[in-house]
Parts: structure tokens; C-alpha cells; sequence
């Protein structure tokens, strides 16, 4: 009786050791399983992605129609080129900013407008000026280095009230404000032994607009 109870003993032992095996291989089977679905839904994700960022027809004929109009401005400033008098250089510039050349000087005026630059009656540049003189500043140095440049500060013809007591006239304030201006071309690597400060204050004004007259001119000397 007692070996019989052993050999029973022996074989429940056996039977639950092969019911814990067979559980760890489906749990083993069950993480594999987890990780091929994860793989694969990471496929479709993929797939469906590459699809929805593919243009439709619409989208297709649309960026056709841009290229269209790009070679054809393409073309139309070739053709202006071709047909520009030979020994005439193209009219110096700087893209984005008013300027004006005098061919027979060979003076290239860049004109900012002094609200552009600064607040009503004070000479600190405004943090956002730096946009636009960065652009003159880079432009100085790529096309005209070495070329003479003036700085020459305007205001307009209202006398100053708040800020009278520091600039005591319109003349001094246009100064110091061309001043501000060359001192950042300066700091952006401009030759500053190349640089001509001064200010007009509202004797050379360029109308009766009054914002008009509020302005600094930079003026390369491109000859």
C-alpha cells in the first residue's frame, strides 16, 4: 500500500510538472505572439502613413501649374538679360529694402524708414531693426566691400518735447540715431574706417509726408 501511494505520489508530481511546462510554453508563445502582432501593426502604420502622405491628382497638377509659372519667370528674366543694353550693369539693390542709384554718382541710396528703426524721439534701435540692417550689413560686405559708406540720419520737422531736454534739437537726434545705425553695421563687420556719420535733422526732408521724412539713409559709394 505504501509504494502504491508513492508510485501515485510520483505521478501527480510528474503530471503537474508537465502542467507547469506546458503553461510557461504558452505564456512563452503568447509574448511571441505579442511581439509579431506589435511588428506587424507597426507595418500598417507605416504603410498607411507612406499613403496618406502621397498627393492626390489634385495635388499633383497643382505643383505642375507652380513649376509651370516658375520656369516661365525664369524664362522672362533671361530674355530681360538677353535684351539689357551690353556695357549697361544691372541696377544695384538689395532685395526687400528701398533703394535708389544714382548711375552718373554711382551712389547706391538704401533708405529705412525711421520708425522702422526706432520709437518716437529716442536713438536705441528697436530689437526688430536688426532684420533689416543685418540684410544692408551682409550686403556691404558681399558686394561693396571696401566701397565709402554714409550714414546720414533725418527727422521731421516737429520739435522734439519729451526728449528736448537731451537731444536739444532734431539735428542732434538724427545724429545720434545714424550714429546707433553705424555702430551696428560696425558690429556686424563693416570697415568702420569706411564708414561717414552724420544727421540733417529736417533740412533735407523728401516731402511733405512726415514719415517719409523720418528716415536713415545708408549711401554706398559703388564707383
Amino acid at each position: 500500500m505504501v509504494r502504491i501511494s508513492r508510485m501515485k505520489m510520483l505521478g501527480l508530481a510528474v503530471a503537474g510538472l508537465s502542467t507547469v511546462g506546458c503553461q510557461n510554453a504558452l505564456h512563452d508563445d503568447n509574448l511571441k505572439l505579442h511581439a509579431q502582432n506589435r511588428e506587424l501593426q507597426g507595418r500598417v502604420d507605416a504603410l498607411e502613413g507612406e499613403l496618406g502622405n502621397r498627393p492626390d491628382a489634385s495635388q499633383v497638377t497643382g505643383m505642375q501649374g507652380e513649376l509651370a509659372a516658375r520656369d516661365a519667370r525664369i524664362a522672362e528674366l533671361e530674355q530681360q538679360l538677353r535684351t539689357q543694353p551690353k556695357g549697361e550693369a544691372p541696377t544695384p539693390g538689395i532685395e526687400g529694402i528701398e533703394t535708389e542709384y544714382d548711375r552718373a554718382k554711382g551712389e547706391l541710396t538704401v533708405r529705412v524708414p525711421g520708425d522702422v528703426l526706432f520709437d518716437s524721439g529716442v536713438a536705441t534701435l528697436k530689437p526688430s531693426a536688426s532684420a533689416t540692417l543685418d540684410k544692408i550689413a551682409s550686403s556691404i560686405k558681399s558686394q561693396y566691400g571696401g566701397k565709402p559708406v554714409r550714414v546720414e540720419g533725418h527727422t521731421d520737422s516737429d520739435p522734439l518735447v519729451k526728449t528736448k531736454s537731451q537731444w536739444q534739437d532734431n539735428r542732434n537726434l538724427s545724429l545720434a540715431r545714424a550714429l546707433a545705425v553705424t555702430r551696428y553695421l560696425q558690429g556686424k563687420g563693416v570697415d568702420p574706417k569706411l564708414i561717414e556719420t552724420s544727421g540733417f535733422g529736417e533740412y533735407h526732408p523728401r516731402g511733405n509726408e512726415k514719415s517719409k521724412n523720418r528716415r536713415v539713409e545708408i549711401v554706398v559709394v559703388t564707383k
